[in-house]
């Protein structure tokens, strides 16, 4: 599955969010640091998602409303 990933440049870090896995959010201090830890925490919520019972959502593909200093990409995830 390939999950859509949403980086924006903060004035002194990173963030990152998975739109289809609400909750799964991380920051960092650069791009590279932001760009591994989304990618292990979408694993980790999927991961706590299965564990708890719950359906994993299906990457939804929509396009998503961007701003300026926001960046987009996808992230393939082994389920």
């Amino acid at each position: 599955m390939e999950y859509v990933v949403i980086y924006e440049k903060g004035e002194h870090n990173y963030g990152a969010y998975a739109p289809d896995l609400p909750g799964c959010v991380v920051v960092g201090t650069t791009l590279a640091e932001v760009q591994a830890l989304i990618a292990e925490a979408i694993e980790f919520h999927i991961d706590g998602l299965r564990k708890n019972g719950y359906a994993i959502p299906a990457p939804s593909g929509l396009p998503v409303p961007m701003n300026p200093g926001m960046l987009s990409a996808t992230i393939s995830v082994q389920i």
